[in-house]
């Protein structure tokens, strides 16, 4: 009996190793796949501006980096105490105006070295709607937006905002621009998109689904327009073959661990080279073993232990010199 809708997914004939640089855009599950990749010590950036979530922000971020645009003072703004960007998560946001200003273009410095050099750049789109500045704000609130539209809200008052779903149209154009410029950039890079599963549940049930199918049906146009493009199904494996509220948090809206792990698990089979996948299982071993705690760190039984990891992380390290693993060296000869 089968008790899952099967998927075919294609994997790719020239997949991810570790030898490549990965940069990752977009939503909050962008950053699963991008956490459990920087975990298992590939070479990954992600999200240079912080969290975002429709192509609008994605598109025009990217764009930022292969220019190295670099923000002036009078591109931010002055509200709750400390000063934003419009086009950043609110973890750049700080009190003082040259420090906020500073973390914003040390990270477009980055952003712009690392495409550079990429091999990979994974965008997860998680919503087709665009959120515009009105007439209502203030002249000295809207620097910063491009052309009105921003990435962030900064718990800035509702009426300061227009919501805009974008169309197929717009949609389509702005990431071709968006493609044109990166492959002009590096052409070496390679694009896999995924659109989020996490339901946007604020926009309705009807408007969330809206939402997702212009941008399924945006990217296959561009996968299909591009041999440079692949399609990972992050949303049918959570919508159509889990496709179960156990799968969910609490929220009913974001895919629990069981379900993120299971959708990393179709990721790596399928988009990651199968020598890195054996590797990425022995660096899982030295994951798993620093994460340990425990309740009597001063026995002999314990410095065994670690003694046991801090050989098989040097080994490690030994054979395969593109690997990272100072960190965890340092913590198993403490």
């Amino acid at each position: 009996m089968d008790l899952q809708i099967p998927i075919q997914i294609s994997t790719l004939s020239n997949p991810i190793n570790y030898q490549d640089n990965i940069m990752l855009m977009g939503s909050c599950f962008t950053e699963h796949i991008g956490e459990k990749l920087d975990e298992l010590k590939f070479s990954v950036l992600q999200n240079p501006n912080g969290i975002l979530f429709d192509p609008a922000s994605v598109a025009s971020s990217l764009v930022s980096y292969v220019q190295n645009k670099q923000y002036q003072t009078e591109e931010l703004f002055y509200y709750n105490e400390v000063w934003q960007s419009w086009q950043h998560h609110s973890r750049f946001s700080k009190t003082d105006l040259q420090e906020c200003l500073r973390g914003i273009n040390a990270s477009q410095q980055e952003a712009h070295a690392y495409l550079k050099t990429a091999n990979w750049l994974i965008i997860t789109l998680g919503t087709s709607f665009s959120y515009r500045l009105t007439e209502q704000v203030p002249v000295s609130f809207r620097r910063g937006a491009v052309r009105g539209a921003v990435a962030n809200n900064h718990r800035t008052p509702a009426g300061w905002f227009n919501k805009h779903l974008l169309t197929i149209e717009e949609t389509t154009t702005m990431l071709d621009n968006c493609l044109h410029q990166l492959f002009q950039f590096n052409p070496n890079l390679k694009v896999i998109f995924t659109v989020s599963p996490v339901r946007h549940i604020r926009d309705g049930v009807i408007d969330n689904n809206r939402s997702k199918a212009r941008l399924i049906e945006v990217v296959h146009h561009m996968v299909n327009k591009f041999d440079r493009l692949y399609y990972f199904p992050a949303y049918e494996l959570v919508i159509d073959v889990l496709r179960d509220y156990r799968f969910y948090d609490i929220d009913m809206v974001h895919p629990n661990y069981q379900a993120t792990s299971f959708v990393l698990d179709k990721f790596m089979r399928h988009f990651v080279d199968e020598k890195a996948q054996q590797l990425a299982e022995e660096i899982k071993k030295i994951v798993i073993a620093r994460k340990h705690k425990p309740f009597q760190p001063s026995t002999e039984a314990h410095k065994r232990f670690l003694k046991t990891h801090l050989e098989k992380a040097q080994e490690l390290q030994r054979k395969y010199p593109f690997l990272n693993l100072d960190e965890d060296i340092r913590y198993f000869l403490q």
